[in-house]
């Protein structure tokens, strides 16, 4: 097992994040402001490791996580939890939601600059069974937070029908959300909707 620096981190969940676009070693160096011989590093380093793969499209050569590799979706979820301990707070707000086979994400204003926020933006990946229980907690954690939440309720397949569509609002909302519960689950959709 590698242990990746932090840009090569930011590369690999900027990748899984940001399912929808093409990256090769020019446009990620511009997103992670580093130059472009340190993003074909970071792309180097990541092939030889075998946790990503690349494909030539024209003169150019993108890159993707690599699915095929079991390794690299459980690492992709402890990617994830790891960037959700940097919300310590909102991941024990909101650990009343948190079930096996639900994910619960944050994403908005909220997790860019809470003081100026309106609102809690969340999105909650659900079994229809658990609306009651769900708006319930959510109910309560209203009576105490400052801030009024507005959360997206939705099933599994819901989420992932809105992502093969590419729905814009839902893939603004993956590209920038962070995952506060079920990181595997989470995963195992994006592998879904990610083509190389």
């Amino acid at each position: 097992m590698m242990t990746l620096t932090q840009k090569e981190r930011e590369t690999l969940l900027l990748l899984f994040k940001d399912f929808t676009s093409l990256y090769n070693a020019n446009s990620i160096s511009k997103v992670l402001n580093i130059s472009h011989v340190g993003a074909q590093k970071i792309f180097k380093r990541l092939l030889k490791e075998n946790l990503v793969i690349s494909k030539t499209i024209g003169k150019s050569i993108i890159y993707k996580p690599n699915f095929d590799d079991n390794y690299v979706s459980q690492l992709m979820a402890f990617l994830l939890a790891d960037e959700a301990n940097r919300f310590k707070r909102w991941k024990e707000e909101f650990k009343g939601l948190y079930r096996n086979d639900r994910i619960v994400m944050l994403f908005g204003s909220a997790i860019k600059d809470y003081a100026h926020a309106r609102d809690i933006d969340m999105m909650i990946v659900m079994q229809d069974k658990d609306i009651k229980e769900v708006n319930r907690v959510l109910k309560k954690k209203e009576e105490i937070l400052p801030k009024r939440i507005h959360a997206i309720k939705l099933t599994r397949q819901d989420l992932l029908e809105n992502l093969k569509k590419k729905d814009k609002a839902s893939v603004d909302i993956i590209k920038n959300a962070i995952i506060l519960n079920g990181q595997d689950k989470y995963v195992e959709i994006i592998k879904n909707v990610t083509i190389i």
